[in-house]
């Protein structure tokens, strides 16, 4: 997928949304934002699994960081993923307790943001945003595109 192309796909079920979020992950460097955008239950914690999946990490240790925030998964021989989950920050002054411009600066994990919105003046122009739509019954629409140069 080059920087100005949009992918679209169905996944009939959670293992599909993992699996699509593993092959995205294979594309990603460390330094790669990923936004994620849906309503509540719409499959971004389920993706984020996909993704440290993809990534070399255990999938079981990914939780949802609604309360705790962050989560960072480091294991031997795989990407850093964090984790973060922006829904209970009032914006992007919050960040600046997480570390936010140092983790940024470094480029040295992959990051995915739940409800990026709510931060959205502190996100870098170039990141990959997946957007999942509940389409019911199991089935989740995923867009996903690469944003900026």
């Amino acid at each position: 997928m080059t920087a100005a192309e949009r992918a679209q796909h169905l996944a009939r079920d959670e293992a599909e949304t993992e699996a699509i979020a593993a092959a995205l992950a294979t594309t990603l460097s460390p330094g790669t934002l990923v936004a994620l955008e849906g309503d509540l239950g719409a499959g971004k914690t389920r993706f984020v699994r996909g993704l440290a999946r993809g990534l070399g990490h255990d999938v079981a240790q990914v939780s949802s960081p609604t309360f705790v925030i962050e989560h960072r998964h480091t294991a031997p021989g795989a990407v850093p993923l964090v984790h973060i989950d922006a829904y209970r920050l009032r914006g992007p002054a919050d960040l600046e307790a997480l570390g936010w411009d140092e983790l940024l600066a470094q480029g040295t994990a992959v990051v995915a943001v739940e409800w990026p919105s709510r931060i959205a003046a502190a996100l870098p122009a170039r990141r990959v945003t997946v957007r999942l739509c509940d389409r019911g019954e199991g089935m989740r629409e995923i867009s996903i595109t690469r944003e900026g140069a």
